[in-house]
């Protein structure tokens, strides 16, 4: 039985980290190659030469490159490299010299010397100081920060406590040094699953950091929380206790841990006062060149300023850091003197600016800090009254001045300008004795305590009325504008590196409450489908080759695919505001363009537009004269573009140069009057944004400013598969606004608090005491080893021991399986620890009995169609018991089939409650579907929802409109039947004319009948022929393909006649289910009902669910279950929104049972902008949440998909991964790959033509040797006899895979070799696999984002018989996070090892010998070999194709010999290999031959920038027709055309850059 991981505590595992159980005798590498320089530091860049080269290299070399080195320790030399190494000095934003710390990190300077040496009682400044620049760096790249620390857990907290005590020491830091120890507290703070960090940094945060409060302000808070006097007053009595022992009065206030943060906050604000704007004394200090300087901006002070606001957003977003430190943060005003700064409104302070502004929404976050509840609106107005009464209250009894502020109405003050000008009667001592003895908002210590504005800012900011949550988001646009679009702090370029900070929010283990968790992702996936907006415009607008003419109007001389001219733009109706809103109800408009410069195909495209989909309209204007190249150099993009506007639209209606309605799918133009649309006109109504249209026109009445919706010239689509991104946020603003309940059960853990154990099914009630396993287990023997630690014992229905069992079983849970099924520690030590315990349990008492019931099911009836259809069991336990289920499924181990198995069960075991599954792609929802249609689930209780269900392998139609029309013709078949049977019984056939009468005819004459027969059966049962001569319905089961009754036994008798009643009873019930679709008459609502009330089991992908969660709530969708698929794979949000598909009912939530089933150790979600990957953690997937909190887990620990050497190179990341008996016993898992000698290999390869990896545009990674290499290899196969689909070529970049295809195009065409079943990337061929994988890993001068392990993990495991990996062995080697699984990879030769004297597929040879090897040497070695071997097969064919007669000699071999041999059809190398095609046992077939190279090159563009798309669905409602293979070639020649100056390499490029960067997929 799998174990369940996951300790009920927060697991150590970082979501990106690497970390393993690195061997103890492994050496550690001398030297690595840096893989953090991303290309775009241009000539910045370091290559492994100048690593090898360098002096910190030697050093490394020297002193910690080996375990003998290592062991002497020189405080010195750490000193020297820091002093000449790793401290910056100067006014810029840079920190730490990125080149030099990333040396020392990938050279395991952390690992093997500064912390094996540290030392508490003898330990320097700089030492400490290397430390935390070495853990910043590795939080930069992503990768296990904390994992080395483990092993000293005494020291490591010491350790920390020296990083604490570092502020307190005579040496000042300068302000880099400050910026890294800022940096550090930020990733130590965000680190709290790591028990280690969590314990010594959650002290700093506790409430004795009261005691730094000032004594006003403490009143305040414990009056606020009179629950935390009794915990405040034990504190304090703990304190006088100590010092009273101690023998001397001590000042809690200047404990280190209590002072730290205040000391930090106080430090920060004196650095935004009096360093961040140069004054004559900083200048003091410079030279007198230096003079200049003077009222400038410091920009290193600035980074930390920005840096500081992120801290202290992270610490107030997160309920354990919030609760205690935000009263500190008030009582110093920090967002009070941050307003009032210099650096708020200068322009080199926008950023701080929008980080300010982020601090101050937090610490006024709508939560009760202390129980952690969400206040809802009334809440927050209700405590703003009471609060502003209080204050007119003290005003009138002791200020007189106010006494007219005092007796005017609330509604007249509470606005920031009305209370300020009330404010501005008193004078500055007034005003002091106000703010700081009356109200005692902050101290008269306060060094701005003087200040008048900034003791109004305080008052005004503690009194204002504050907008809503709620209401900020709606009136927040959903489509992007050109502001947004272009600031950078908010939708970053693609080449963030992560050293700077963004006013973004982060998506942490621990959220405040359910809004603050909708607000963190609306915000992040409204800013991610921005940068993908961005692009589009980017790249559409600069083919339109917009000019000014001589009217001084724009206009273009070019054209584009996805971007037309409008000729006209009318605003045709602006509604009224609904009732409490400023905004107009509706905005519609009119745009109306030709297509008449477009060919057929493009035409199609834009006629094809229909209701929903999103335009947008952008306002060009250029320059009237070209930039020159200095002017463009120092431009922005829409001043580059002539950009003006931006805005968004959707569409209600398109119609024709006549007017004619187009693409209605309303009903209103039936399908037979339908035309084609006519002209070349066309005009397009749509929907403008409400909230952006009142801005505007705000603006425009307001300042003056242009009118925006005068000045549209162009309209833009976009890709339909791209543009969902407005409903998911409409889904999204949709939950805020609701009150949005999740399960009680799961509502604490899914915000990350309370006991991650508690939604476990044995923590839940209302458990299924007895589970039927139906077909689950084979036979008696599959149960006795599912549960090792029973003792199992069968017993029959009527309780008396079974000798014999056989299936069925239903199975009693015992009270030791609840326990035992409590989560282990998160490592295999423990897990054998209970093992051994359990062994010695075993000597001394029985093992617990198991009682498992053997059943005789009841007989389905006598036909065929009658018989039920024909994994882990933990597994399966725990999805059908109520709670949430987590099951990890290692690459192979059938995740699917588990998941398949949980729906089987379920549905026998609660026939009544409906299931919902959720997956990320319409291929794995096809999967997973597939398999459930062959279980013994009636197809009508099953429904696809979504555009992939064409995909369906099979002849039957589960979409809405599919399952109508099945019900109805099986209406008209059991109508039928019912006829019949009344023609057996002699009665009239009318009664089968409706579902009503047939439910009659049941009630009166079928059921009455048999209670009659089995009241006579009672009576009669020693007459063994009984049954067979008074069965009431013999005539009507007279064509049975068997006779049903023998008269033999009267047992066996009435045990067939039940099955027959079923039969009949089973027709009655489907009747009854069909009677609503008999009363319905409209397809829609019938279709409706379908969905809402008969389907039991109903399968969408996530983005259907969000796209179309506000039908499912109006028509009244209801679940019990839901079962995710994929859900590692699966954004945060899309992972939350199917959990929402229903209404609450009486404020409770419906859904009783979660089931997420993925791999958190593949690769995330794909997020495009590595800002938001990198800095928001946007790419944290649900499941990945659950397994940091700590959430138990069960992981299946048997594959079936690899030879157990290839599971090798990656089953060490998992705890206990085995092989399946079928992968050990199959004889072609123990046969040798023909022709070579190994079954996996690393192949180094050199330097081809002098050069190894190249970048022809930015990350757009190329390796020519590789490709040369790798192709040689796949022809070497072919020429062999190896089938193409059982070959896939895989590589880690966009560019190495277009480079490839050329390659094969060049190498393969000219000798009708066919491609390979697939070339593309690692992270597109994820849930993939194939039998033999040709892997090329590109870099040679840095390893790349190979080094996340999740990657590596997926590029191993898509292999089944063999894997041969191609790269430079040198750099791959010595990256610290690969060595398992390249250390497997070197115990073999580096150089491809061949058998040339297998010349067929077919071997006899085992696995483990090599033959005769033949070691390839180089590219151009395998080059010359398989270049004989085509010459051989070329000489074969001719003479095969010109066979001379006898005696005659054969004439010369033409020149051109590929023009006369005949094509591949026949050919060797097009035969397929019958005994290659083994498919994996339970596993997923191999993709078959469908999309060829043809195809591929076509989707190359479009792959560079779209692959791996989150929104895989996103066709879902709204993707064109697929186009014919012409068409594809027709749309990329259009691309070459557009703008008739752009060439195809610089198309390529521009669009591959962004992708390329991450992966890119």
């Amino acid at each position: 039985m799998p174990m369940v991981f996951g300790t009920g505590k927060f697991e150590f595992r970082h979501p990106r980290a690497a970390e393993y159980p690195l061997p103890a005798d492994a050496a550690p590498a001398t030297t690595a190659a840096p893989d953090k320089v991303p290309a775009s530091t241009g000539g910045a860049s370091i290559t492994l030469l100048d690593i090898q080269r360098d002096r910190l290299t030697r050093v490394a070399a020297e002193h910690w490159g080996t375990p003998a080195a290592a062991s002497a320790f020189d405080a010195d030399l750490v000193r020297e490299i820091y002093a000449t190494e790793l401290r910056v000095e100067g006014r810029g934003r840079k920190t730490v010299p990125l080149h030099r710390v990333m040396i020392l990190e990938v050279s395991q300077y952390l690992e093997n010397y500064l912390w094996p040496h540290f030392d508490l009682a003898d330990t320097s400044f700089e030492h400490v100081m290397s430390i935390i620049l070495m853990v910043n760096e590795k939080f930069r790249e992503n990768v296990a920060a904390w994992t080395c620390f483990h092993d000293r857990k005494d020291a490591f907290k010491g350790f920390l406590w020296q990083v604490l005590k570092l502020k307190e020491e005579e040496r000042t830091l300068n302000m880099a040094e400050k910026t890294n120890y800022l940096l550090f507290m930020i990733n130590a703070f965000q680190s709290l699953e790591d028990e280690l960090v969590r314990e010594t940094v959650l002290q700093l945060v506790s409430l004795k950091l009261w005691n730094t409060l000032s004594f006003g302000r403490l009143q305040m808070e414990l009056c606020l929380n009179p629950e935390l006097i009794k915990k405040w007053t034990k504190i304090k009595r703990r304190e006088a206790k100590e010092a009273k022992k101690a023998d001397q009065p001590t000042n809690p206030s200047e404990m280190l841990e209590n002072k730290f943060l205040r000391n930090l906050i106080e430090e920060f604000l004196e650095i935004l006062d009096s360093k961040v704007i140069l004054s004559s004394q900083d200048g003091a200090e410079e030279s007198v060149l230096n003079e200049s300087l003077i009222g400038q901006v410091d920009d290193s002070c600035v980074l930390y300023c920005e840096r500081f606001m992120e801290f202290l957003i992270d610490m107030l977003s997160q309920l354990p850091t919030r609760r205690f430190l935000r009263p500190l943060v008030a009582d110093v005003a920090v967002v009070a003197k941050c307003h009032l700064s210099a650096l708020y409104t200068h322009e080199k302070g926008r950023l701080f600016a929008q980080l300010v502004d982020l601090l101050q929404f937090y610490e006024g976050f709508e939560i009760n800090d202390h129980s952690g509840t969400q206040l809802g609106d009334d809440d927050v107005l209700q405590a703003h009254y009471s609060r502003f009464q209080a204050f007119q209250l003290l005003a009138f009894k002791q200020v007189p001045k106010l006494r007219d502020f005092a007796l005017s109405s609330i509604g007249s003050l509470h606005k920031r300008a009305d209370l300020t000008k009330k404010l501005l009667v008193l004078s500055d001592m007034e005003l002091q004795d106000l703010v700081c003895n009356k109200l005692k908002l902050i101290s008269e210590k306060d060094p701005c305590s003087g200040r008048r504005d900034f003791l109004i800012e305080v008052l005004v900011a503690f009194f204002e009325k504050r907008q809503s949550q709620k209401d900020a988001v709606n009136a927040l646009p959903l489509y992007p504008n050109e502001q947004i679009m272009w600031d950078e702090s908010l939708v970053p370029s693609i080449n963030y590196s992560g050293e700077g900070c963004l006013a973004l929010p982060k998506l942490n283990l621990q959220f405040l409450t359910l809004h603050d968790y909708l607000l963190r992702n609306f915000n992040l996936f409204r800013l991610e489908s921005t940068y993908e907006i961005r692009e589009d415009i980017q790249e559409a607008v600069p083919h339109l080759h917009s000019y000014i003419n001589n009217e001084g109007e724009t206009a273009f001389r070019g054209w584009s695919r996805m971007a037309v001219p409008i000729k006209e733009f009318k605003i045709t109706e602006v509604k009224q505001p609904n009732i409490g809103e400023v905004k107009p109800s509706a905005v519609t408009a009119d745009v109306t363009f030709s297509i008449s410069s477009y060919r057929h195909q493009i035409k199609s495209e834009w006629d094809a537009l229909k209701e929903h989909d999103v335009l947008f309209l952008l306002s060009i204007r250029p320059s009237f004269e070209p930039l020159s190249p200095e002017e463009a150099a120092k431009s922005t993009v829409p001043e580059r573009l002539g950009l003006q506007y931006v805005r968004g639209c959707e569409v209600i209606e398109i119609r024709d140069e006549e007017g004619t309605l187009m693409n209605d799918f309303t009903g209103r133009i039936k399908r037979e009057e339908w035309k084609p649309p006519k002209g070349d006109i066309r005009t397009v109504r749509i929907a403008l944004d409400t909230a952006q249209y009142h801005i505007d026109v705000t603006e425009t009445v307001e300042k003056g400013a242009e009118n925006v919706y005068g000045t549209f010239n162009i309209l833009m689509r976009r890709k339909p598969k791209e543009n969902n991104f407005k409903a998911i946020l409409e889904s999204i603003r949709d939950l805020m606004n609701e009150t949005c309940v999740v399960p009680e059960w799961l509502h604490n853990i899914f915000l990350g608090y309370g006991n991650p154990s508690a939604a476990q099914w044995i923590n839940m009630p209302d458990l299924l005491e007895v589970i039927d396993f139906k077909d689950t287990f084979l036979d008696a023997n599959h149960i006795q080893q599912s549960f090792p630690d029973y003792q199992v014992t069968f017993i029959n229905s009527d309780g008396t021991e079974n000798l014999h069992p056989s299936p069925p079983f239903k199975i009693s849970l015992s009270k030791k399986m609840r326990e035992s099924s409590r989560a282990l520690p998160g490592n295999v030590n423990s897990s054998l620890a209970v093992k051994n315990n359990n062994n010695m349990a075993d000597g001394e008492c029985q093992k617990e009995k198991l009682i498992v019931e053997t059943y005789v099911p009841a007989d389905p009836g006598p036909y065929p169609q009658d018989k039920p259809k024909q994994n882990s069991i933990g597994a399966i336990i725990s999805g059908v018991q109520p709670g949430l289920t987590m099951v990890v499924g290692p690459p192979g181990t059938g995740k699917t089939d588990t998941a398949v198995q949980i729906l089987n069960v379920l549905y026998h075991n609660c026939p009544s409650q409906r299931t919902l599954i959720i997956t990320h792609s319409n291929q794995a929802l096809n999967d997973l579907f597939e398999k459930i249609m062959q279980r013994d689930v009636p197809a009508r209780y099953l429904l696809r929802l979504g555009q992939g269900e064409q995909e369906l392998a099979t002849d039957l139609d589960f979409s809405r409109q599919g399952r109508v029309n099945a019900m109805l013709v099986r209406r008209l078949e059991l109508l039928g039947e019912v006829s019949k049977l009344a023609r057996s019984l002699r009665l009239p056939e009318d009664v089968g004319y409706t579902c009503e009468t047939a439910a009659y005819f049941w009630l009166l004459h079928v059921y009455a009948r048999w209670e009659q027969f089995l009241a006579a059966c009672a009576q009669n049962q020693d007459n063994p022929s009984f049954v067979k001569d008074r069965f009431p319905f013999s005539e009507f089961f007279s064509d049975t393909p068997q006779p049903i009754f023998t008269g033999e036994s009267f047992e066996k008798d009435m045990h067939a006649a039940k099955g027959c009643f079923k039969h009949l009873s089973t027709i009655f019930q489907e009747l009854e289910e069909c009677r609503a679709f008999e009363l319905l008459k409209s397809t829609v609502e019938r279709a409706n009902y379908l969905m809402t009330k008969q389907a039991k089991i109903v399968a969408m992908t996530c983005t259907h669910a969000a796209l179309k969660r506000r039908d499912f709530l109006q028509l009244g969708f209801k679940f019990d279950n839901l079962l995710m698929e994929e859900s590692a794979q699966i954004l945060e949000i899309e992972t939350f929104i199917p959990m929402l598909l229903q209404r609450q009912e009486d404020g409770y939530a419906r859904l009783k049972r979660c089931i997420l089933i993925g791999d958190h150790h593949q690769l995330p979600p794909v997020v495009k902008n590595m800002a938001f990957q990198k800095y928001s953690h946007m790419d944290q997937s649900l499941f990945t949440r659950f397994v940091r909190l700590g959430v138990p887990y069960i992981e299946l620990n048997a594959q079936g998909r690899a030879r157990p050497s290839i599971a090798k190179l990656y089953n060490w990341r998992y705890r206990e991964l085995g092989d399946l008996p079928y992968v050990r016993e199959q004889a072609i898992f123990h046969k040798a790959n023909a022709g070579f000698s190994f079954e996996y290999q690393l192949v180094d390869v050199p330097d081809y033509k002098g050069k190894g990896e190249s970048a022809p545009s930015p990350w757009f990674y190329q390796n020519e040797g590789e490709a040369e290499y790798i192709v040689n290899v796949y022809i070497y196969m072919r020429l062999i006899g190896y089938p193409a689909n059982k070959i896939s070529i895989l590589t880690t970049y966009n560019g190495q895979k277009l480079l490839i295809r050329d390659v094969i195009n060049k190498k393969c065409k000219p000798y009708n070799i066919e491609p390979p079943n697939k070339v593309t990337t690692v992270d597109k061929f994820q849930g993939q696999q194939n039998d033999f994988i040709l892997l090329s890993l590109v870099r040679t001068r840095f390893v790349g984002h190979l080094r996340d392990v999740r990657r590596l993990i997926v590029a191993m495991s898509r292999t089944r018989l063999g894997l041969y990996v191609f790269c430079r062995r040198s750099l791959f080697e010595q990256c610290y996070e690969l060595q398992p699984t390249f250390q497997l990879l070197l115990q073999r030769p580096d150089r491809l090892a061949l058998n040339l004297e297998e010349c067929t597929p077919f071997t006899e040879r085992p696995l483990g010998e090599t033959g005769n090897i033949h070691y390839v040497t180089g590219i151009e070695d395998i080059g010359n070999l398989v270049k004989f071997r085509l010459e051989h097969l070329r000489q074969m064919q001719y003479m095969q194709y010109y066979a001379p007669p006898a005696n005659e000699l054969p004439p010369a071999v033409p020149d051109n010999i590929a023009a006369v041999i005949p094509p591949e059809n026949g050919s060797v190398l097009n035969q397929p290999n019958e005994h290659m095609a083994v498919e994996e046992n339970g596993g997923a077939n191999d993709t078959t031959v469908g999309n060829k190279m043809e195809e591929d090159a076509v989707e190359a563009k479009d792959e560079t920038m779209q692959e791996g798309n989150k929104m895989c669905d996103g066709n879902g409602d709204g993707d064109l027709a697929a186009k014919d293979k012409d068409d594809k070639h027709a749309d990329e020649n259009d691309k070459m055309e557009e703008g008739d100056a752009m060439s195809k390499d610089k198309i390529e490029e521009g669009n591959s850059e962004p992708k390329d960067k991450m992966d890119e997929e």
